[in-house]
């Protein structure tokens, strides 16, 4: 009988994790398809749960009006933003994605339970049953991680991306100073600036400013929503000085020529900041692996020379 309903329960189980898993999205989520296919398939490992993610999604749809979740949206909105995924995740797909992740660390939970219950009531290995805390203890842990995990790969996406920004700043800062400084506009600046500059997010990010000019944006206003975007310091300070020199009509050659200089600064002390952590990050690795292993190599002659003259017997 128990071995029965561990059959019944785990053919159900895999029927419905195949249904939400494998199945195909009907029509009515046709135009969310697009976004979330363009995350889960080519930039994480979640394409799996894209079905799934639709799902959920479809079903939270009416818990978007609560005050404690439209908070929590305005936060993932603000932090995929500044991942550079606004156009490929929206909060609500984010949501789903951790709701899919928890809910399937906790059926791989049950599942394992299951199958060891199978095991033991087919006396496959004499060993007692799992304890049920265990397996509440393990599923609830993964359960917990699952939810933490997609907000995690959106902060180490976004470190990724700002590291990238400045890294590129200084060298598009000194294009944007040789084209002001030769005679160009400060439109065909930014425009040679977005062309010539390394790839990367500030260029993407450059074009995109562009095009929103190009849409009939006013200048001030699509820098501003690009430093709003990127969200960093360095870039703020460089829009509002370029912003307010344009407003004055101050010459902008040595406002940017003064600003590039100070990003490259400012890049030589992090890297100064960097090599300064190195030594106390060696220093547990050395403890552990290389100080032991030299201790024995010097060592153990001696102890072989006592051992043979019969001081350690």
């Amino acid at each position: 009988m128990i071995l029965g309903i561990v059959m019944v329960v785990g053919g159900v189980s895999a029927m419905c994790l195949w249904g939400l898993v494998w199945g195909r999205p009907d029509g009515a989520t046709a135009s969310h398809a697009a976004p979330v296919r363009a995350l889960l398939i080519h930039k994480s490992p979640f394409a799996p749960l894209q079905p799934m993610v639709l799902f959920i999604e479809r079903k939270t749809e009416s818990l978007a009006q609560t005050r404690w979740l439209r908070a929590m949206f305005e936060r993932d909105t603000a932090l995929i933003v500044q991942s550079g995924l606004s156009s490929e995740l929206q909060a609500s797909q984010l949501l789903a994605l951790r709701i899919a992740l928890a809910l399937g660390a906790l059926g791989t939970s049950l599942l394992v339970l299951i199958v060891w219950m199978l095991i033991d009531s087919l006396a496959v290995l004499e060993r007692g049953p799992i304890p049920m805390t265990s397996i509440l203890i393990i599923g609830s842990g993964a359960s917990l991680a699952g939810l933490w995990w997609p907000e995690r790969w959106l902060r180490l996406r976004r470190k990724t991306r700002e590291r990238a920004i400045l890294k590129a700043l200084p060298f598009v800062l000194d294009l944007l100073t040789l084209s002001v400084e030769s005679g160009a506009s400060l439109a065909a600046a930014l425009g040679h600036a977005a062309d010539k500059g390394p790839q990367g997010p500030l260029r993407d990010e450059m074009q995109r400013m562009l095009q929103e000019v190009r849409a009939g944006s006013a200048r001030s206003e699509a820098l501003r929503s690009m430093a709003q975007r990127m969200d960093l310091p360095a870039v703020s300070n460089w829009v509002a000085a370029m912003v307010s020199a344009q407003q004055q009509g101050s010459s902008l050659g040595p406002l940017l020529r003064a600003q590039a200089d100070q990003r490259r600064e400012e890049r030589f002390l992090y890297a100064e900041k960097v090599a300064m952590k190195a030594p106390v990050k060696m220093l547990f690795p050395l403890l552990v692996f290389i100080f032991p292993c030299t201790f024995l190599l010097l060592f153990f002659p001696v102890g072989v020379r006592l051992v043979q003259e019969g001081l350690l017997r």
